[in-house]
């Protein structure tokens, strides 16, 4: 079956960390950009991260710049989004995509449903 599987969400404190999994099946995700993307409740979706296939450039949104990093695992066909010093307002439905542009996604890419990160006391 062909997919891109997120996990790793939970509930975590303020300050605390995570890490996000992107699993793909039945494609090589090393063709692909991997972007990271959330939605919180009545907000507008967000790009999170993107990490090249080229050459494994990375970009980070400034609200989650030096907190959040971001990778991938070729040869497990996974990407990874780590989250540190998680703060309340990271709370939401983070996505990865085949795509760091939401809104340039084509038939031809593939996206999950999402793992729901939750930072409350």
């Amino acid at each position: 079956q062909v997919q891109l599987v997120e996990s790793g969400g939970g509930l975590v404190q303020p300050g605390g960390s995570l890490k996000l999994s992107c699993t793909a099946s039945g494609f090589a995700l090393h063709h692909y950009q991997i972007g990271w993307f959330r939605q919180a409740p009545g907000k507008e979706r967000e790009a999170v991260s993107c990490i090249r296939s080229t050459d494994g450039s990375t970009y980070y949104a400034d609200s989650v710049k030096g907190r959040f990093y971001t990778s991938r695992d070729n040869a497990n066909n996974v990407g990874y989004l780590q989250m540190n010093n998680l703060k309340p307002e990271d709370t939401a439905l983070y996505v990865c995509a085949t795509s760091c542009d939401w809104s340039a996604l084509t038939r031809y890419d593939y996206w999950g449903q999402g793992t729901q990160v939750t930072v409350s006391p």
